[in-house]
């Protein structure tokens, strides 16, 4: 997202000539998606989680991330600028889906540390961002979009990996029986 956020308008402006005002504009788009699209990405993984579990969560945050990254790759091969502005829209809405599902993740990881791990989260964007930016700075733009968007892929495969103790993961694992007031007493 922070990477998108910095190089939106420099990719527009310069690989479909538009002024630094329109290419703004256009750029802005991706994060006014942060408006509703975050929010979608935490409903969807509430919604799985109430279905199957902990499994549910991590289905809705492996398919969005998958849906993110081809995304990125399709915007890299994009040729027209309004086909750019489709693609970029559609790919905000994976991404801020995304961020909306990992937060829905987090509570789970270790629940009396919700708080650092949420800055842990939060401080690896920030750390992509800047990787990526330096990627941006030294590739091309079609080079530094496909390899974010097989980045994102390779993250969305290894999130057959997430294991939370006491909750099912995707290959394998059962969530733990939820305690309620007459399981305690």
């Amino acid at each position: 997202e922070l990477t998108m956020n910095n190089a939106a308008a420099l990719y527009f402006k310069d690989e479909f000539d538009q002024s630094t005002e329109s290419a703004a504009a256009i750029a802005s788009i991706f994060g006014w998606m942060n408006l509703f699209a975050r929010g979608v990405g935490g409903f969807l993984s509430d919604k799985a989680n109430a279905s199957i579990g902990m499994r549910g969560r991590i289905w809705v945050q492996t398919i969005l991330l998958f849906c993110e990254g081809a995304l990125v790759l399709v915007f890299a091969n994009t040729g027209t600028l309004g086909g750019a502005i489709a693609v970029m829209v559609f790919f905000s809405l994976f991404v801020q889906a995304a961020e909306g599902s990992t937060y829905g993740i987090v509570p789970y990881v270790d629940p009396p540390a919700t708080g650092s791990i949420s800055g842990i989260v939060g401080a690896g964007g920030n750390s992509g961002a800047v990787g990526f930016g330096l990627g941006f700075r030294q590739l091309g733009y079609k080079s530094a979009f496909v390899i974010m968007g097989c980045t994102i892929l390779g993250s969305a495969f290894f999130s057959v990996l997430i294991n939370i103790k006491g909750h099912a993961g995707l290959l394998c694992g059962e969530d733990a029986p939820v305690q309620t007031k007459s399981t305690l007493a």
